[in-house]
């Protein structure tokens, strides 16, 4: 869809957000990765942890096979997880809410950053590392708060198992969490796609859902994605650099 210069483009996205009503973005791997979160970009199939591929050790069938070894796996990711910071991206998306009466954010990402940046009402669209849900009554707890090192912790509402609360291959996203990220996909004017391989669905129906409602599409990536043509501006750059720039006062 576009073929204006970089700086053009720049300049459209700009005057786009000034007048922009109601915006939707989403955000991938890339966004968190700027951060030093590990992407584990090598595909589903690659071992990353004792000899198992993370489309194993991160699935349903592990979760029913063998919970404590999901809960050593997700202890190791945390530890990973545990010093790093909101980078640039998160904070200028932060700024951006800050700036507008209508923003809605949804997250691919599990690692809670665009919450500690400042962001509000994030859609987790594959939950949060930092929290466990009971495998009976749905019971949450923060890990960072309530953890008292047991595996798996023992609901203290029902005493059932608990488990960590993120979306596993082979299970679907959290009730509620798609609708309302597809109800702010339609009704936005705007719609950013930040860090994002657009491979991963259904999450990517939401830009999608906004592109056939009549959005005006910016994908901000490092490389072209099998999304960028369908795009009005795609800036090419890591996130905290463009959305720094997109957002600036200057």
């Amino acid at each position: 869809m576009h073929t204006n210069t970089a700086s053009d483009l720049l300049q459209e996205v700009r005057a786009r957000l000034r007048r922009a009503r109601r915006v939707f973005v989403l955000t991938g791997a890339g966004v968190s990765a700027e951060s030093g979160v590990p992407t584990f970009r090598g595909g589903g199939n690659a071992a990353v942890w004792k000899g198992m591929p993370f489309s194993l050790i991160s699935s349903a069938e592990m979760l029913e096979r063998d919970l404590p070894a999901v809960w050593e796996w997700f202890d190791y990711r945390r530890d990973a997880l545990k010093d790093l910071q909101p980078n640039p991206a998160h904070h200028a998306l932060a700024k951006m809410q800050d700036n507008l009466d209508s923003f809605a954010l949804g997250t691919q990402n599990i690692d809670d950053l665009h919450t500690r940046a400042g962001s509000r009402g994030v859609l987790e669209l594959h939950g949060n590392i930092w929290r466990a849900r009971c495998t009976r009554c749905q019971a949450r707890i923060d890990l960072r708060t309530a953890d008292e090192g047991e595996r798996p912790p023992a609901c203290r509402t029902c005493g059932a198992p608990m488990r960590p609360d993120v979306v596993l291959f082979g299970e679907m996203l959290p009730a509620g969490v798609f609708e309302r990220a597809a109800a702010a996909a339609m009704r936005c004017d705007l719609c950013f796609v930040v860090g994002t391989s657009a491979l991963v669905y259904p999450a990517m129906q939401l830009p999608e859902i906004a592109l056939q409602a009549g959005a005006y599409i910016v994908e901000i990536n490092p490389e072209q994605t099998p999304f960028s043509d369908r795009c009005h501006a795609t800036l090419q750059g890591r996130a905290g650099e463009v959305l720094k720039a997109v957002t600036s006062d200057g």
